[in-house]
Parts: C-alpha cells; structure tokens; sequence
C-alpha cells in the first residue's frame, strides 16, 4: 500500500474539526485524521508492507524549468523559506513535523526522494513491486499507473477512506474514455488548471478524450495536426499545431517518473512501535492517545 500521503493529511485537515487540539492548544486535526485513515486503511485491506510516499520537492525545478506554469497558483507570495514554498495553511504547516515524527516512532516506512514529488516515489516503487499495489490518493494524476496485469489500482477517497472508489482500468475506461496507459497523454492534451498545465486550447476532457482513442496517443493526434488529409476540423488541427511547443514538453511533465533513485527503507507493515519511549512522549505532548491507540490496536491484529 502506497499512500499519497499529502493527499491524505489535507484531507484529513479539512475534514476533522480543527477544535481538535493538543493540550497546550495546537491543533491536531490532520495529524489524528491521518493516523486514523492509516489505521482504517490497514484494518480493511490488510496490506503486508505500507509506505507513507512524501513530497521532498511538491514543484520539482526540472518540472517547472520544461512548464513555468507548473504549480505557480499555489506558490505561497511570501515566505521566509523562499518563493516556490507551498502556499499551506497557517494551522496545518506546524502539523507536518509531528506528522513526520509520529510515523517515525511507530515505524511506519516514510520515503521521499530529493527533486521529485511522492508522485514519482508511487510511480517509482509501483513499478518495482512484485505484488498488488493499492495507491491510496485523492489525485487522478496517479490514475496513469493503473494496470489490471500488474494488480496495480487506485483507492480515491469519497469522504474519509472507509469507501473509496476501487479505480482500475474498466472504471477508467467508462469515466473517462481512454484506456489507463492512455491517461498521461489525455490529460497532456486537456491540460489542468489545478496544476497549471494549460492543455490545447479549444479541446476540453470529452474531445481530448475522443482525439487519444482515435489516433492512440498524442503522438498520433500530432501526426494527424500535421497530416492535412487526417479528419481533424481546421480549429482543432490549428490548436494542436499552436500548441507545439507546450506539447513538446507536457508528457514529461505529467508523466509519473517510474526510475527514480530510492533511499533504502523497510516497508513492512510494524506490529509494535519502533520507538516506544518517543511515540509516548510525542501522545502526550500532543493529546493523540486514542488515534495512536487505534492504529496500534489494529497493527497488532
């Protein structure tokens, strides 16, 4: 199992009342929220190793160096850390190091990797597993890795994590209209706002859709932009063909790395803490006793 972990603890901060707090007043919300989804998780599918995928660069510079656009909307305007720092809430930003240090002590895998985002660690250790992998995210970017072959699917959340839709590659195919491996180049060719990619203007999600089942691949649906004889209408052929030089670029952006360089790390899912005397001292610094309680109870079954 494969956590998004981000995706997870804001989630988790938006949805828990942040009136949950430690004892001194800090809130909690998004530390409590994701150790009960890990614990719920854990309790409904069992896995033998987890790893809690993290985010060691959220706007890698190779990314932005191909698309300047890329992420920009949510850079923070000013901060003492620099200008690509994450723009984060004021009272969830203070909860990412207990987050850090709560998984440490209870021994669960935490890996990220320098210049890439917990994206490209799931892509990465998805493509190195030898079993099933349940993604766990809120981001359809990962929908990309779904492979039915490989036992690789996505767990999206609904509400919290008790019901997350199973996405695999029939979900895939009825919702969006392309099959998974054609994913990263639909949503190359539709772009996405939430991430500053400014797609092909005039081609939206069902016309991207219908372009990349017709030709195969953007490579193909540039082929037929070049090919006056194709079927494309003179307004799609001339927005794909203006569009070059952003389509030049896109699939390396968008696309999930599957190589890149892992730090060594045990996944096994841990049955008892790794670091009883710090989990201790951080529950009681930080009021977590009934979801450490919880996720420890459900490691041990």
């Amino acid at each position: 199992m494969l956590l998004d972990t981000a995706s997870l603890y804001f989630r988790a901060y938006f949805g828990v009342p942040d009136s949950v707090k430690a004892p001194d007043g800090t809130p909690v919300n998004a530390v409590r929220g994701l150790l009960d989804f890990i614990a719920r998780l854990v309790q409904d599918h069992r896995p033998d190793e987890l790893v809690a995928c993290w985010d060691e660069d959220w706007r890698p510079q190779w990314r932005v160096d191909l698309i300047p656009s890329y992420k920009a909307h949510r850079v923070a305007e000013e901060t003492p850390a620099g200008p690509d720092e994450e723009e984060i809430p004021d009272t969830l930003a203070p909860q990412v190091p207990i987050i850090e240090a709560v998984l440490a002590a209870l021994g669960i895998a935490r890996v990220g990797a320098e210049g890439y985002e917990a994206d490209d660690v799931i892509g990465t250790l998805a493509a190195r597993a030898k079993g099933p992998v349940d993604i766990v995210t809120g981001d359809r970017d990962l929908f990309q890795l779904v492979d039915d072959a490989r036992e690789v699917r996505v767990l999206f959340p609904r509400k919290g994590v008790g019901d997350p839709d199973l996405v695999d590659e029939e979900l895939i195919r009825e919702k969006y209209g392309v099959a998974a491996g054609q994913y990263a180049d639909f949503a190359a060719l539709r772009g996405d706002a939430s991430d500053g990619l400014p797609g092909v203007k005039g081609i939206g999600e069902k016309t991207a859709a219908q372009l990349i089942t017709e030709y195969g691949d953007l490579a193909g649906v540039r082929a037929a932009a070049a090919d006056p004889r194709s079927r494309l209408t003179p307004a799609k052929r001339r927005g794909i063909v203006e569009a070059a030089a952003y389509l030049d670029v896109a699939p390396k952006v968008v696309r999930v790395a599957d190589d890149v360089p892992m730090p060594d790390f045990d996944a096994t899912l841990p049955v008892a803490p790794a670091d009883p005397e710090l989990l201790e001292a951080l529950v009681a610094r930080w009021g977590l006793g009934g979801a450490v309680g919880r996720l420890l109870t459900t490691l041990r079954r």
